[in-house]
């Protein structure tokens, strides 16, 4: 489905839009963040982000704001400070963040993100969410992700699209979370529409397994 919205795949039948205009491809306003950083280990954190928003940017601004832009995108992720070190110099975590980064300074419509966190350890995962909330509010832009956790799909998300199983994978329920923003993870524990959203989530997920298993 992230290739199809990505424009990497075309649909073998139908159309896909994006604000109400027919994909015909891979285009810059259609990000995708990978599970892997996927960051160029030859190049700093600046010049990785660089790469993105010169393909953007590159024939339309000077050589000054494409340096702003990307400055102001590893500000947003916390990572002004590593801006020219190279990845093999940063943790994981940090990685992930100068990927977020490169995607956000091509301020695309739409962020797709492939599992993002699904390599971290618990804490970091945590913490990348809660930052990924956070930039959220500050760009306003459409983010598609892909996750098996339950969790961070409710913390996350307006909406959850909940597949049935593939191949031949459909849409099989979509649930609307409305919970209030910002979201403070520590209070959601404790609040009982987070409870009921994620027990649909999960009876959702058990039916289908049934299924499945039938």
């Amino acid at each position: 489905m992230l290739n199809l919205i990505a424009g990497l795949t075309l649909p073998s039948s139908g159309v896909l839009l994006c604000a109400d205009r027919e994909i015909p491809g891979p285009g810059p306003e259609r990000a995708v963040v990978f599970q892997n950083h996927s960051l160029l280990p030859w190049m700093t954190c600046f010049g990785n982000v660089m790469l993105g928003v010169e393909q953007v940017f590159g024939r339309k601004e000077g050589k000054v704001k494409l340096r702003a832009r990307v400055e102001a995108a590893l500000e947003m992720v916390h990572m002004a400070h590593a801006m020219h070190k190279y990845p093999h110099e940063i943790s994981g975590r940090k990685k992930q963040r100068v990927g977020i980064a490169r995607a956000f300074a091509m301020e695309p419509r739409i962020l797709l993100m492939d599992e993002p966190f699904g390599a971290l350890d618990a804490l970091t995962r945590a913490s990348l969410q809660d930052e990924m909330n956070g930039v959220m509010a500050k760009t306003g832009a459409t983010v598609v992700m892909v996750t098996h956790d339950v969790d961070e799909a409710v913390l996350l998300s307006d909406r959850i699209v909940m597949m049935t199983n593939g191949p031949a994978a459909t849409i099989g329920e979509i649930l609307s979370v409305e919970l209030e923003r910002p979201r403070d993870r520590l209070v959601l524990a404790h609040d009982p529409k987070f409870a009921e959203y994620r027990a649909a989530v999960f009876e959702f997920l058990y039916r289908k397994q049934m299924k499945k298993a039938a």
